[in-house]
């Protein structure tokens, strides 16, 4: 039988995820509305604006919360499904975010959440001695990450009372999550039970994006990294980029490196298309949304891409990351290995745009989307 079409609200965004998975969804014939800040600087797609007012400290979020109680929170019912980006879904404090989640609760048919972010659980599986994650931002191998060195007390905020709160009154009462990373399905599933979970991978608008043609023959391989001030240490962005200085200066004659910091979106993806190399993060088992847009254009990424990650995905044959181990040595080394081995780029671009195409088109991630959210509404008997 077909799907009737749903009236979805996605809430909040990060990365651009949910504006992507709008348009997956809008092309299989469903009305969606997207609520979110625009990503910040990212200036991303939405159909309402949640940002706080640009005042200073606490007057911003009073100014959000007076306009969502003077008739803003109304637009947010009336939904076959809501699906809330993590557990900080507005930008305004816990207590806060819980009245709209509850109102949420009463005045839609289903609420879920799209897992896209840092929460409590995430956290608590990084620093769990026992996690299967052997390393990230929080941990590697055991021990204390540079992140966590270079912001002490990082995990005490993330698992604060108040947030481990709101946490799990969302998990008590959710219809389900769905997650964006291997990394996230892990640790949801210390917190939800198995029927609760699916997989559902980042969106890529892969039909917008026309490939970028690299020649065969590559003379000087030039090194795109995007940064994001404030979250260096904790995305390994500052040994990538020691990491890319040290081969573009032992091979000055083979390699650039290029260096852009929070443009907005559709700027970022006009200088991306400039590279052949695109250095994304190094304490991830999974590729995420900057290293699959260099995936989609054709272009190398330098990023995680751990066997447990494609095994997860059961990917048997396409391996087009650049994998990283989590360290200066092993990002130079894989970095400096493509630089001297130009003749491989064009191949590994053809296969990365064949990886997107496979697994992440915002059609196919939105159609996983769709199928969870419709079994576990009609396990609810709410549809």
């Amino acid at each position: 039988m077909e799907q009737r079409p749903l009236k979805i609200l996605l809430l909040g965004d990060a990365s651009n995820f949910h504006h992507t998975l709008s348009v997956g969804l809008e092309r299989l014939g469903h009305d969606v509305t997207v609520a979110s800040e625009g990503g910040r600087w990212m200036h991303t797609g939405r159909d309402i604006d949640i940002s706080r007012a640009p005042l200073p400290g606490k007057l911003g979020g009073l100014a959000l919360w007076i306009r969502l109680r003077a008739g803003l929170m109304r637009r947010f019912t009336g939904f076959d499904v809501v699906s809330i980006h993590s557990h900080g879904f507005l930008p305004l404090r816990p207590g806060r975010i819980q009245t709209v989640y509850d109102y949420l609760l009463k005045g839609n048919r289903g609420v879920f959440h799209s897992v896209l972010g840092t929460s409590p659980s995430y956290v608590r599986e990084c620093i769990n001695p026992d996690s299967r994650l052997r390393y990230n931002e929080y941990r590697i191998n055991g021990r204390p990450s540079p992140y966590s060195l270079g912001c002490p007390g990082i995990e005490g905020r993330w698992c604060s009372p108040e947030l481990e709160a709101l946490e799990k009154h969302i998990d008590r009462t959710i219809l389900g999550g769905v997650t964006a990373l291997y990394e996230y399905d892990l640790a949801l599933r210390t917190v939800l039970p198995p029927e609760k979970i699916a997989y559902g991978g980042i969106p890529i608008d892969t039909a917008s994006i026309t490939p970028v043609v690299l020649p065969e023959k590559i003379d000087r391989v030039r090194i795109f990294l995007g940064r994001h001030k404030g979250r260096l240490l904790e995305k390994g962005t500052d040994l990538l980029e020691a990491a890319a200085r040290s081969v573009v200066e032992r091979h000055p004659d083979k390699a650039e490196l290029v260096i852009v910091e929070n443009r907005p979106y559709d700027e970022y993806l006009a200088l991306l298309r400039s590279a052949h190399i695109v250095l994304d993060q190094l304490y991830s088992y999974t590729p995420a949304t900057n290293a699959l847009l260099a995936m989609a254009m054709g272009l190398n990424t330098v990023s995680g891409g751990d066997e447990a990650f494609y095994r997860f995905i059961g990917e048997t044959e396409m391996r087009p990351v650049l994998h990283v181990e989590p360290d200066f040595e092993s990002a130079r080394d894989v970095i400096e290995r493509a630089v001297l081995s130009p003749g491989l780029i064009r191949a590994r671009g053809l296969e990365g745009r064949r990886f997107v195409e496979k697994h992440n088109d915002c059609v196919t991630v939105a159609r996983r989307n769709v199928e969870f959210w419709t079994r576990r509404l009609g396990e609810e008997g709410r549809l």
